[in-house]
C-alpha cells in the first residue's frame, strides 16, 4: 500500500472521531445551556440545539473531506507523520474556530433572551385596600 494512502485513512481516522468528539460535546453542554435561556420552551430549545449540532457537523466533516487531498509527496514514515501532524492540527484549529463560533453563538441567544425578558415592565403591585394608589414615577 501507498504511503499516501496510509496516511489519507491515518488522517481520517484521527479527525472524524476528533469531530464527533467536539460536536457530541457542543450537543450535551449546548442543550442543557440552551434549556435554561427557554425555561418554558424546552421544544424550542431541543430544536435550536439539534440545528446548531446539525450545521456544525455539516461544516466540518465538509472541511475534513475538502482537506482530504494532499500535493504532498509521501514516501517514508516521516514523510506520514508530517504530513498528519499538518492535517490533523489544521482541523483541531478549524474545530476550535467552530466552538468559539457556536459559544458566541449560544452567548448572543441568552443575551436576546435575557435582553427580552429585561424589556417587559414590571407588573405594578394593585393597591392595599383604604390606600391611595402611588403615583406614577417619571422616567429617567
Amino acid at each position: 500500500m501507498q504511503p499516501v494512502v496510509v496516511a489519507y485513512a491515518l488522517y481520517l481516522a484521527i479527525a472524524v472521531p476528533l469531530t464527533v468528539l467536539v460536536a457530541r460535546t457542543l450537543s450535551r453542554h449546548g442543550k442543557t445551556f440552551l434549556e435554561d435561556v427557554f425555561q418554558d420552551k424546552q421544544a424550542l430549545a431541543h430544536s435550536v440545539n439539534q440545528l446548531l449540532v446539525v450545521g456544525f457537523y455539516l461544516v466540518s466533516l465538509g472541511f475534513v473531506t475538502l482537506f482530504l487531498t494532499s500535493d504532498d509527496t509521501v514516501l517514508d514514515a516521516r514523510d506520514v507523520f508530517e504530513m498528519l501532524s499538518v492535517k490533523v492540527g489544521t482541523v483541531a484549529l478549524v474545530l476550535g474556530v467552530m466552538h468559539v463560533g457556536n459559544v458566541l453563538v449560544f452567548n448572543g441567544i441568552r443575551r436576546k433572551h435575557l435582553n427580552h425578558a429585561a424589556a417587559r415592565p414590571a407588573p405594578v403591585p394593585p393597591p392595599y385596600p383604604g390606600y391611595p394608589a402611588p403615583a406614577p414615577h417619571p422616567a429617567p
